[in-house]
């Protein structure tokens, strides 16, 4: 005959091993979106890199959105101090492309290349590059599944100390 307790202690251990199950489902789901997500934030940060340095408006278009905002500050040699290099708009960013591509000045096969992710949320995210022309902060956001930059804060030069 079977116990009364026997059905109950059963029927906790399935309880726990479906619930057990269920969480680990859930977590590989969630680590899989973020994955995706971390994913699709360095493309649209290589395509902001890339996009400058092979002169391809269509890599910038891929990850500028239309309301760009970007800013820097540039040190000249033997300066200490950083001046205003003023703002660039999503025209100009596709305008400075065009011109690199039509007088190739690209930059040497050796220019840095480096895509730091620091945080993504649900809809932000923001990450540092690291270019031939210096350091940028790049402010992202996600509309219809897709990560595209929407601000960019700059300096320059290029340090070495720049790198991660």
């Amino acid at each position: 005959m079977i116990k009364k307790t026997d059905i109950i202690s059963k029927f906790l251990t399935m309880k726990s091993i479906i619930t057990i199950t269920i969480f680990f489902i859930s977590c590989n789901i969630l680590i899989g979106q973020n994955s995706s997500d971390a994913n699709m934030v360095e493309k649209a940060c290589l395509n902001y890199i890339e996009g400058f340095y092979e002169g391809d408006t269509l890599k910038l278009k891929e990850s500028l959105k239309p309301k760009l905002y970007k800013h820097g500050f540039w040190k000249e040699e033997g300066s200490e101090t950083y001046r205003s290099a003023g703002s660039m708009s999503y025209e100009q960013a596709l305008a400075y492309a065009k011109n690199v591509l039509e007088k190739k000045n690209f930059p040497k096969e050796d220019a840095p290349k480096q895509v730091k992710i620091l945080d993504i949320s649900n809809h932000i995210a923001a990450a540092k590059i690291v270019a031939w022309w210096g350091m940028d902060y790049i402010l992202l956001s996600k509309e219809n599944g897709v990560w595209m930059i929407d601000e960019v804060l700059w300096e320059g030069p290029f340090e070495k100390s720049h790198l991660d």
